[in-house]
């Protein structure tokens, strides 16, 4: 986050935009300096250009003077506070500019390219767009009164525009995307408050009652005790039932919050067989319109497969497919999860046990077992109804 709460983008130029660690700093450095190599020409005219030991030395003071404070420009962030600094900053290099190109002539042109995409880097888009032409237009005046200026006239006009707009657009790409990152976590993060509504509604519809009941019949049983103990019983009775059926509720709801999908799996098996090193050959969509029973079992099945995969297979690539197969027996979808490596499933916990259980409970089946010399590969099969 930077000083005004605008998310960084990590990596790149970060073009019109402070760096915020010694990285950035590098990075925007780097890519700075890169663009300094066009100052050669200056250098060779003080070199070359048969100048006095007077106009040299003052014409070194004045570019190292002007890269400083082209430097100082294009490290800080033109915040709404700081535009008029910005402003003066361009104002202070563009006097540079116009003062060593009319003192040591038209190789010093080429500093007004630089004023004209500071500009562009460093203002906001509706400033800069007036100070980049201001730029260009004060570069070609000045080389119409620089002698044989005009014949340097051409070659500069196009980068100063160009390149002071291109930095404007990039500038504006760059806030563009900061803005579509925040957006996306302001969603997501609204669609995560929603779904915490969401479950605490559930849970007030399904206890809301029953603890209501509960709480009555305590009250009732309390007042019988002494005097209508089997009232009282019958009471308690009715506590029990409602406290159990209140159990049975919760889980049915919890179980659905927690029901895997199939899109989900697939894409955390592809997270997971990554970062384990696996090469993962995944399906690239998974089989819609299943029922959502049919469905829960086969996710489970991928995830405790591909899970065994990761932490017991020691193999080298996974290849999942997951596709519906018309048998003489009907329609079938067919879950298959093949590794080239040397162990297996695990059968403590959620294994072959506890997935043959969840298939099973849909009418399915597991299979699974080695391939081979090398390898091992679990098959699950469910039957479709005709009108899946």
């Amino acid at each position: 986050m930077t000083e005004t709460g605008t998310t960084v983008i990590k990596g790149g130029p970060m073009i019109g935009l402070r760096p915020e660690n010694r990285r950035q700093k590098i990075v925007k450095s780097l890519w700075i300096g890169l663009w300094l190599f066009y100052l050669s020409a200056p250098v060779t005219d003080l070199v070359r250009g048969g100048h006095g030991l007077g106009a040299r030395l003052l014409g070194a003071l004045g570019l190292v003077t002007f890269i400083a404070w082209y430097l100082f420009l294009v490290f800080r962030t033109a915040r709404q506070t700081e535009v008029r600094r910005v402003l003066l900053s361009v104002g202070v290099l563009s006097a540079q500019a116009t003062l060593l190109s009319l003192s040591l002539g038209r190789e010093w042109l080429v500093l007004f390219v630089y004023v004209s995409i500071s500009s562009g880097a460093a203002l906001p888009a509706e400033i800069s767009r007036f100070t980049v032409p201001g730029a260009t237009a004060l570069l070609a005046v000045t080389a119409l009164a620089v002698p044989s200026g005009d014949e340097y006239l051409a070659g500069l006009l196009i980068p100063a525009l160009m390149g002071g707009f291109a930095m404007v657009g990039i500038r504006a790409m760059i806030r563009t995307t900061v803005e579509l990152r925040e957006a996306r976590a302001t969603v997501a993060q609204l669609a995560a408050n929603e779904e915490r509504l969401r479950m605490a509604r559930d849970l007030h519809d399904l206890l809301g009652h029953s603890l209501s009941l509960i709480t009555l019949k305590s009250e009732l049983a309390g007042r019988m005790l002494p005097g209508s103990p089997e009232q009282a019983a019958q009471q308690v009775a009715d506590i029990e039932r409602v406290s159990r059926q209140a159990l049975v509720d919760v889980r049915e709801a919890v179980s659905g919050y927690r029901r895997p999908t199939l899109p989900g799996e697939l894409a955390g098996a592809r997270t997971a067989l990554t970062a384990a090193g696996v090469r993962a050959d995944l399906p690239a969509e998974a089989v819609e319109d299943l029922p959502e029973d049919v469905e829960s079992a086969l996710a489970w099945s991928l995830r405790e497969a591909v899970t065994n995969v990761v932490r017991h297979s020691g193999a080298r690539q996974c290849t999942v497919r997951l596709e519906v197969l018309q048998t003489l027996a009907g329609r079938v979808v067919e879950l298959s999860v093949a590794d080239d490596g040397g162990g297996g499933l695990a059968v403590a916990g959620n294994g072959l046990t506890g997935l043959t259980e969840r298939l099973e409970a849909v009418g399915g089946t597991l299979s699974a077992g080695a391939t081979g010399k090398k390898g091992f590969r679990l098959l699950a099969r469910i039957p479709l109804g005709s009108g899946s």
